[in-house]
């Protein structure tokens, strides 16, 4: 236990080599060096952490906005194509015409963008 005879005995300076440190505001000077090194710790680390999981996450909300709307526009080109093509050249059931014209267009993107390609140059 503390008595008020050893708060009485403890000095108000302490002699450092050639500094000299006040007791009294250590316990600010201690909390600004945390701080300090809290932020900066922060800064480096947690900031580029936070953009990669920002990348992550606005990625995926993209990716899965892609998809459902490429799955809209498919299903819409179908049905404007089913509304629209003559029954009298494919009957009166023609879905499967739609649905084979719009795959049709789909491999022809495909076969277009596949020969954009560059392919990866062998090192032998």
């Amino acid at each position: 236990m503390l008595t008020a005879d050893y708060a009485a005995a403890m000095p108000d300076r302490v002699e450092l080599s050639t500094s000299n440190v006040r007791t009294d505001d250590w316990p600010a000077q201690a909390t600004d060096s945390i701080v300090k090194v809290v932020g900066t710790v922060q800064q480096k680390v947690t900031g580029p952490v936070t953009t990669i999981a920002r990348g992550i996450v606005f990625g995926t909300f993209a990716l899965v906005l892609g998809a459902a709307s490429f799955a809209l526009v498919i299903i819409l080109a179908v049905r404007v194509l089913n509304n629209y093509l003559p029954d009298a050249v494919f009957g009166e059931n023609h879905v499967w015409a739609a649905y084979m014209i719009v795959g049709v267009l789909l491999c022809i993107i495909a076969i277009v963008l596949w020969t954009m390609r560059q392919p990866k140059h062998a090192e032998a």
